[in-house]
Formats: structure tokens, C-alpha cells, sequence
């Protein structure tokens, strides 16, 4: 009776954290829809010369984040409930959940500020470089070539497997002898893989704008089919042929 018991409780739990995470995307979709057609979507664009530079950077940050939350973290769900299952006796089991996100959301966090720096670069060779001023699409050409080529990256394969792999991933990293901490470091580690398999696809999105809200569907339907679902492997290799295919046609056309 007792087991059975158990049984139940852990499955309410399992399913209302899941079911938190999905309301938490939800809502960050809801505001990346609503920050779209405000007055303040260009910070979305992350376009040069709209404001003070540090303000630039806080709003662009801030945009960033929702829209990891929005895209990247239901991707995660899995592990982030088969973490919350191993921690569920222990005192305070939502702050470790709560530490396990925001360490995801700080690997995110850096990779969106290091892309948001290198656009600056790129706005500001544009400005000095008469020939990409007038050939724009040689940026986005390489951007998604790159992206094109990461896909058939061996390190690619090794990040994604990591995501694929929710149960031995929390395995491998929780000794329990310092729960806080090592919540917080498997939150990174598990953002660092992310950003991993994801980094090329998220400089495409970049590319686009992040206020591009059906572009933001597409790619975060695709990287969650990718590292959740038995068959989501075989999306790799075509993706791939297919930004090599658009960088051709972005240069080209």
C-alpha cells in the first residue's frame, strides 16, 4: 500500500513539473509575441544604434532568456523532471529544480551575450567595409554554411547524444554531497551541451531577428524532435544539407 502510494505521489510530482516547465515556456512565448508588436521589438532585432549601449545590451539579454525559455527549455523537460524524481526526498527539492534551470539559463545567458558582441562586430565591419555593406547576404551565407556544417560535426554528435541521455547525464553528475552545488553545475553542463548542439541554429535565428516568432517555432520544434524522440537523429544530416542548400541560394540569389 505504501509503495503504491509512493508510486502515485511521484507520478503528481513528475507530471506537475512538467507540466510547470510547459506553462513556463507557454508564457514565454506569450511574451516574445507581445514584445514583437510593441514599440520595443527592435531590441528583438537587436539593431545598432537604438538606444545607450549598456541599455542595448540589458534588453537584448533579457530578450534572449525569454526566448530560451520559450524555445530550448521544453527540449529539456526530460531531464529537468528525471533530476526533480531524484531529488524529491530531499529538503527543498524546487530550490535544486530552480538551480538546475538557472544554470541551463546562465550557459544560454553567456553564449547570447558572446553572439550579441560578435554582431556588434559584425555592424561595425560593415561600417568600416564598403563591400559587405553592399553584399549583406555574404553574412547570412556564412552563418548558415557554418550551421550547415555543424551538423555533420563529430563534437555535434557527442553534445547531442549528452541531451539524448537525460537519466545517465544526471547520473554521472549528482554524488548528492552538496546538492545546491553540484544542481547548479549539472544546470551548466547540461546548458554547455545544449549550446552545443544547438549554437550554429541559434546564429541562424540571430540572423533572422528574435522577433521572428514563426522562425522560433520552427527551429525549437526541431531541436526538440532532434533530442527527445527515438527518430529525431535523422533530422540531423538533412538539416544539414538543407542550410549548405540555403547558403548557396542566400549568396547566389
Amino acid at each position: 500500500m505504501f509503495a503504491a502510494s509512493h508510486l502515485r505521489d511521484a507520478r503528481r510530482d513528475r507530471a506537475i513539473l512538467a507540466g510547470s516547465l510547459v506553462a513556463l515556456s507557454g508564457l514565454a512565448w506569450v511574451t516574445l509575441w507581445l514584445w514583437a508588436e510593441s514599440p520595443w521589438a527592435r531590441y528583438l532585432q537587436h539593431e545598432g544604434g537604438v538606444g545607450s549601449l549598456p541599455l542595448e545590451a540589458a534588453l537584448f539579454t533579457l530578450g534572449w532568456v525569454v526566448m530560451i525559455i520559450a524555445m530550448m527549455l521544453p527540449s529539456s523537460v526530460p531531464l529537468v523532471v528525471t533530476f526533480g524524481a531524484l531529488v524529491g526526498r530531499r529538503p527543498r527539492p524546487g530550490l535544486l529544480v530552480g538551480l538546475l534551470v538557472g544554470g541551463y539559463l546562465v550557459a544560454w545567458g553567456t553564449f547570447g551575450v558572446a553572439a550579441w558582441m560578435l554582431d556588434r562586430g559584425i555592424h561595425a565591419a560593415v561600417v568600416a567595409l564598403p563591400w559587405l555593406a553592399e553584399h549583406p547576404q555574404a553574412i547570412m551565407g556564412v552563418t548558415l554554411l557554418a550551421a550547415g556544417l555543424w551538423q555533420f560535426s563529430p563534437l555535434r554528435d557527442r553534445c547531442l547524444d549528452a541531451c539524448r541521455s537525460p537519466l545517465g547525464f544526471v547520473m554521472n553528475r549528482w554524488q548528492g554531497t552538496s546538492p545546491r552545488r553540484e544542481a547548479l553545475l549539472m544546470g551548466i553542463a547540461h546548458g554547455a551541451f545544449c549550446v552545443g548542439c544547438c549554437w550554429s541554429l541559434m546564429l541562424v535565428m540571430f540572423g533572422v531577428g528574435l522577433g521572428s516568432v514563426t522562425a522560433m517555432l520552427a527551429l525549437g520544434a526541431v531541436t526538440a524532435v532532434e533530442k527527445n524522440l527515438p527518430w529525431g537523429r535523422r533530422l540531423t544530416r538533412p538539416l544539414g544539407v538543407l542550410l549548405v542548400f540555403a547558403a548557396v541560394y542566400a549568396v547566389a540569389g
